[in-house]
Protein backbone atom coordinates (compact mmCIF):
# COMPACT_ATOMS: atom_id res chain seq x y z
CA UNK A 1 0.00 0.00 0.00
CA UNK A 2 1.36 3.44 -0.96
CA UNK A 3 1.56 6.12 1.73
CA UNK A 4 -1.01 8.89 1.51
CA UNK A 5 0.25 12.06 -0.07
CA UNK A 6 0.32 14.92 2.39
CA UNK A 7 -0.83 18.28 1.08
CA UNK A 8 1.89 20.93 1.24
CA UNK A 9 1.76 23.67 3.84
CA UNK A 10 1.18 26.72 1.64
CA UNK A 11 2.93 29.97 2.59
CA UNK A 12 2.43 33.42 1.06
CA UNK A 13 5.16 36.08 1.43
CA UNK A 14 4.39 39.77 1.93
CA UNK A 15 7.72 41.58 1.68
CA UNK A 16 8.70 44.66 -0.33
CA UNK A 17 12.46 43.92 -0.49
CA UNK A 18 13.20 41.65 -3.48
CA UNK A 19 16.45 40.50 -1.82
CA UNK A 20 14.77 39.51 1.42
CA UNK A 21 11.83 37.95 -0.44
CA UNK A 22 14.29 35.80 -2.38
CA UNK A 23 16.10 34.82 0.81
CA UNK A 24 12.81 33.91 2.50
CA UNK A 25 11.69 31.85 -0.47
CA UNK A 26 15.00 29.95 -0.47
CA UNK A 27 14.70 29.26 3.26
CA UNK A 28 11.09 28.11 3.08
CA UNK A 29 11.42 25.93 -0.02
CA UNK A 30 14.30 24.12 1.69
CA UNK A 31 11.87 22.93 4.40
CA UNK A 32 10.11 19.66 3.54
CA UNK A 33 6.36 20.07 3.21
CA UNK A 34 6.35 23.84 2.63
CA UNK A 35 5.41 25.43 -0.68
CA UNK A 36 5.55 29.18 -1.34
CA UNK A 37 2.37 30.03 -3.25
CA UNK A 38 2.87 33.73 -3.93
CA UNK A 39 4.20 37.05 -2.85
CA UNK A 40 3.24 40.70 -2.73
CA UNK A 41 4.98 43.99 -1.93
CA UNK A 42 1.98 46.17 -1.00
CA UNK A 43 -0.99 45.80 1.33
CA UNK A 44 -3.72 45.93 -1.34
CA UNK A 45 -1.90 43.46 -3.59
CA UNK A 46 -1.28 41.16 -0.62
CA UNK A 47 -4.91 41.08 0.50
CA UNK A 48 -6.23 40.28 -2.97
CA UNK A 49 -3.63 37.65 -3.78
CA UNK A 50 -3.83 35.96 -0.36
CA UNK A 51 -7.59 35.58 -0.76
CA UNK A 52 -7.02 33.96 -4.17
CA UNK A 53 -4.09 31.72 -3.13
CA UNK A 54 -5.76 30.48 0.08
CA UNK A 55 -2.46 29.83 1.91
CA UNK A 56 -2.16 28.14 5.27
CA UNK A 57 0.21 30.87 6.48
CA UNK A 58 1.48 34.34 5.60
CA UNK A 59 4.91 35.74 6.41
CA UNK A 60 4.25 39.45 6.73
CA UNK A 61 6.48 42.52 6.85
CA UNK A 62 4.99 45.51 8.67
CA UNK A 63 6.40 48.23 6.40
CA UNK A 64 5.39 47.81 2.75
CA UNK A 65 5.60 49.77 -0.52
CA UNK A 66 2.00 50.86 0.03
CA UNK A 67 0.03 50.34 3.21
CA UNK A 68 1.37 48.25 6.05
CA UNK A 69 1.19 44.81 7.55
CA UNK A 70 -1.41 45.86 10.09
CA UNK A 71 -3.76 46.72 7.20
CA UNK A 72 -3.23 43.22 5.83
CA UNK A 73 -3.83 41.60 9.21
CA UNK A 74 -7.07 43.53 9.74
CA UNK A 75 -8.40 42.44 6.34
CA UNK A 76 -7.40 38.81 6.85
CA UNK A 77 -8.93 38.68 10.32
CA UNK A 78 -12.35 39.38 8.84
CA UNK A 79 -12.00 37.76 5.40
CA UNK A 80 -9.67 34.77 5.95
CA UNK A 81 -9.49 34.13 9.70
CA UNK A 82 -8.00 30.63 9.36
CA UNK A 83 -4.79 31.95 7.77
CA UNK A 84 -1.88 31.89 10.21
CA UNK A 85 0.11 35.15 10.21
CA UNK A 86 3.79 35.36 11.15
CA UNK A 87 5.27 38.87 11.29
CA UNK A 88 8.90 39.35 10.21
CA UNK A 89 10.02 42.95 10.73
CA UNK A 90 12.91 45.35 11.17
CA UNK A 91 10.76 47.16 13.76
CA UNK A 92 10.38 44.63 16.61
CA UNK A 93 9.28 47.17 19.24
CA UNK A 94 6.99 46.04 22.03
CA UNK A 95 4.08 48.26 20.83
CA UNK A 96 4.33 46.70 17.34
CA UNK A 97 4.44 43.22 18.88
CA UNK A 98 1.37 43.88 21.04
CA UNK A 99 -0.59 45.31 18.10
CA UNK A 100 0.34 42.34 15.88
CA UNK A 101 -0.67 39.88 18.58
CA UNK A 102 -3.97 41.73 19.14
CA UNK A 103 -4.65 41.28 15.41
CA UNK A 104 -3.99 37.53 15.63
CA UNK A 105 -0.30 37.09 14.73
CA UNK A 106 0.91 33.59 15.60
CA UNK A 107 4.52 34.75 15.75
CA UNK A 108 6.56 37.97 15.72
CA UNK A 109 10.17 37.85 14.51
CA UNK A 110 13.02 40.36 14.19
CA UNK A 111 14.59 40.30 10.70
CA UNK A 112 18.02 41.04 12.11
CA UNK A 113 18.24 38.05 14.42
CA UNK A 114 15.32 35.65 14.16
CA UNK A 115 15.25 34.62 10.50
CA UNK A 116 16.13 30.99 11.29
CA UNK A 117 13.69 30.95 14.22
CA UNK A 118 10.91 31.88 11.78
CA UNK A 119 11.96 28.96 9.56
CA UNK A 120 11.89 26.55 12.51
CA UNK A 121 8.46 27.84 13.58
CA UNK A 122 7.04 27.34 10.08
CA UNK A 123 8.64 23.89 9.81
CA UNK A 124 6.86 22.92 13.04
CA UNK A 125 3.57 24.37 11.75
CA UNK A 126 3.94 22.39 8.51
CA UNK A 127 4.69 19.10 10.30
Amino acid sequence: MEPLAVAPFKVFLVEDSPLLRSRLQALLTSIPGIRVVGFAASADQAIGEILLAKPDAVVLDLHLEQGNGFDVMKALRSRAPAVQVYVLTNFPSEPHRRKAESLGARGFFDKSGEFEKLGATLAAAAA
